[in-house]
């Protein structure tokens, strides 16, 4: 199934007093790229997430946010009281605060480097916060990936639609090239004849062939209606899902130029309006085509 590179998808959880919560957005992006947003003391989990991600999202710039707000005496840090009793004692010594008139502010104080420290138990609480982090991590990619799905059966009705045109337009070329020859060969005898009527020479039938050759040589759009019709069926069947699941979008971005190629190469051999109108409809829509194959993972 076709996926969007756009989607959300959050989960959370109350585990031994804690509040887990874990939050996936992912925008548009030609590789893969995650963004982590931990907190310090949980950011050893960092590699191991985007190691999760990586095995179920193969584009897209994912960005994930994990915070912990924990309700328990647990939560608090340690005082270092050994190091605030030092940084007093050295304060103490400075005469304004000797003299009083310097007050010795305890929120500053719990500021300085060592004061605060994590609590003892930091293992236990990243092996409990991977604990729960991790599943959190599964069931918000579960619905960020149906969001992208979702998101890709909208794309899929544009791109057929897209699709279709084209091959509307390349069933009408397809069906005029064949008289785009024979025209001309009725327009070249025609001029040929007028132009040496008074003369009274005859034009040699061998002349006029060579000439109608040359013409249908260099206008010549077989191969390149064929090319561009197969292309339209590998596209439908990637529509289709019979890439197993794979991701599609670059394979869509690179048939897309493919197609492109075709086009532009029978507008400029095609000296026929028609076929040139339709030629520049069907640029038009390969065009769309490649846009929104940017959207697609």
């Amino acid at each position: 199934m076709i996926r969007s590179m756009t989607g959300y998808g959050d989960a959370s959880a109350h585990v031994d007093g804690c509040h887990f919560f874990v939050e996936l957005r992912s925008l548009n992006n030609k590789y893969f790229k995650a963004v982590i947003r931990l907190a310090e003391e949980f950011q050893g989990l960092e590699a191991e997430m985007e190691a999760r991600l990586r095995e179920r999202l193969i584009r897209g710039t994912i960005t994930i946010t994990a915070r912990c707000s924990e309700d328990s005496a647990s939560a608090a840090y340690d005082i270092n009281v050994r190091a605030l009793s030092t940084y007093i004692a050295q304060l103490e010594k400075v005469p304004q605060v000797a003299s009083g008139k310097l007050k010795l502010d305890a929120a500053a104080l719990l500021g300085l480097p060592g004061v605060l420290q994590p609590p003892a138990n930091e293992e236990e609480r990243v092996r409990r916060a991977r604990a729960a982090f991790m599943p959190l991590l599964d069931k918000a990619c579960d619905a960020l990936i149906a969001m992208r799905e979702r998101e890709g059966g909208t794309i899929v009705a544009d791109l057929e639609s897209h699709r279709g045109l084209i091959a509307a337009r390349l069933a009408e070329v397809s069906e005029r090239a064949p008289a785009v020859v024979a025209e001309y060969q009725v327009r070249l005898k025609a001029r040929i004849e007028a132009l040496l009527k008074e003369s009274q020479i005859a034009v040699e039938p061998g002349d006029l062939v060579r000439e109608i050759a040359i013409y249908a040589e260099r206008t010549d759009i077989a191969e390149e209606i064929k090319r561009l019709s197969a292309h339209l069926d590998q596209f439908r069947d990637l529509l289709s899902g019979s890439s197993n699941g794979k991701p599609v979008g670059r394979t869509l971005d690179f048939l897309a130029q493919e197609m492109l190629r075709e086009a532009n190469t029978i507008a400029s051999k095609s000296p026929d309006g028609a076929i040139s109108r339709a030629a520049v409809e069907i640029k038009g829509a390969i065009d769309r085509i490649k846009e929104q194959s940017q959207n697609v993972e």
